[in-house]
């Protein structure tokens, strides 16, 4: 059997509004960064492990980890408005002109997921492979915060209603809701021809994957990096 070509992204621009450098930010005493490269470097399926970045010091720190960064982003594809979708379509375009090839799947890791395991991005890549389906998507449980518990406020005064309205309150505990989950944010994982067919980084046939809670932390706040730096504190001990 022919190994299939995959190329990994991980898009890490310079600005951050909630955290300055976030993904290099020093997390468990390294740039937080490494956690998502060493990790990557690890899977018996990618190919090429790129970083696509904006920042200097980011790409200085990501060659030091072993990521290649073969180009730098642009300006438009580095503000604070720019999605992912046309950043991973450049490093995936760039990449092959590069090499000459074209890859069949296509791997995208956000850096501010530092507990998602090498072992995860193979089973994901697995997953995606065996079930032929367009993408695989990394998530995990809701938990306390079920759909079927939100609100919302509505008019002036504040009124106070189900965001789902079954017609009456559920004070079901959570534990008898059935089971809901949320994109982490740690795997996106889609085959070459899904990302240009349905120009999105969610195809039509699209698989989950359930990842734990802890494996699940995404940084998006001091708030958060304290959380992150508790797991590794605990896993030391």
């Amino acid at each position: 059997m022919i190994k299939p070509k995959i190329l990994a992204t991980i898009p890490a621009r310079g600005g951050s509004k909630s955290i300055s450098k976030k993904n290099i930010y020093q997390l468990g005493g390294k740039p937080m960064i490494e956690y998502t490269i060493q990790e990557a470097l690890k899977s018996e399926y990618i190919t090429d492990l790129v970083v696509s970045t904006d920042d200097q010091e980011i790409a200085r720190i990501s060659k030091e980890c072993g990521a290649q960064v073969p180009f730098m982003r642009s300006d438009e594809l580095s503000t604070d408005k720019a999605q992912s979708y046309p950043v991973i379509i450049h490093a995936l375009e760039y990449m092959e002109k590069a090499r000459g090839i074209k890859y069949d799947y296509h791997v995208m890791l956000q850096p501010t997921s530092p507990f998602r395991k090498a072992f995860h991005i193979d089973e994901c890549i697995s997953m995606l492979i065996n079930t032929g389906a367009d993408t695989v998507v990394s998530v995990c449980n809701v938990g306390a915060h079920h759909p079927l518990r939100m609100k919302k406020l509505v008019g002036k005064e504040n009124y106070l209603v189900n965001y789902i309205d079954q017609g009456f309150e559920n004070m079901n505990p959570r534990q008898v809701l059935p089971e809901v989950y949320i994109r982490n944010g740690a795997l996106y994982m889609s085959t070459r021809e899904s990302l240009f067919r349905d120009k999105s980084l969610v195809g039509a046939d699209c698989r989950g994957y359930v990842m734990s809670d802890e494996d699940s932390v995404n940084i998006d706040s001091i708030f958060d990096m304290e959380i992150a730096e508790n797991i590794i504190t605990d896993s030391k001990h």
